[in-house]
């Protein structure tokens, strides 16, 4: 099973494509951003995204997409700037007919670490040792992607752990 992970931003989407073999096995294929310009408009920073994980989608086609859920920033700005990064992120999913799965923040680090509250650095130190990585992937928006990836995945492979939302399908 292949899995693309993405953290979306405007600024920068992290992404991570996973592996997961009949033996359980999990290895990293890709990591690391979809970058914009700051000083572009948003139509076009939301354009370029849609666009690179279209590619993302094309090129790896995977089983199943996981996007890092709405987490609710204290500026409202930013929390609706993010829901435009997310609307994009998943248009691409479901014009490539890919199962999608929103994960919240906290979901993604207890699958990954065990507890929902792990921090940044916990979640990057628990990556390394499950896909066997020399250092942690670069930069944090692509390890989030990393993580939100290996997180539908290890759901997957658990029948008795709650399953992500999925979008349709």
């Amino acid at each position: 099973m292949i899995v693309l992970g993405i953290d979306p931003g405007t600024a920068n989407t992290g992404y991570g494509v996973v592996k997961g073999d009949s033996l359980g096995l999990v290895s990293l294929v890709e990591c690391g951003v979809i970058r914009t310009r700051p000083r572009d408009p948003l139509s076009a920073r939301l354009s370029e995204i849609y666009e690179g994980v279209a590619e993302l989608l094309a090129r790896h086609r995977p089983d199943a997409m996981s996007v890092e859920d709405v987490f609710y920033a204290k500026n409202v700005r930013t929390t609706v700037v993010l829901g435009h990064a997310r609307g994009v992120v998943l248009l691409a999913g479901e014009q490539a007919r890919v199962a999608i799965h929103e994960i919240p923040p906290a979901e993604i680090k207890k699958a990954v670490v065990g507890t929902g509250a792990a921090t940044k650095e916990q979640v990057q130190f628990m990556l390394t040792r499950l896909l066997r990585l020399k250092s942690v992937p670069q930069p944090s928006d692509a390890a989030d992607g990393v993580a939100a990836a290996l997180a539908c995945l290890m759901a997957a492979r658990a029948p008795s752990a709650p399953r992500p939302r999925a979008a349709h399908r």
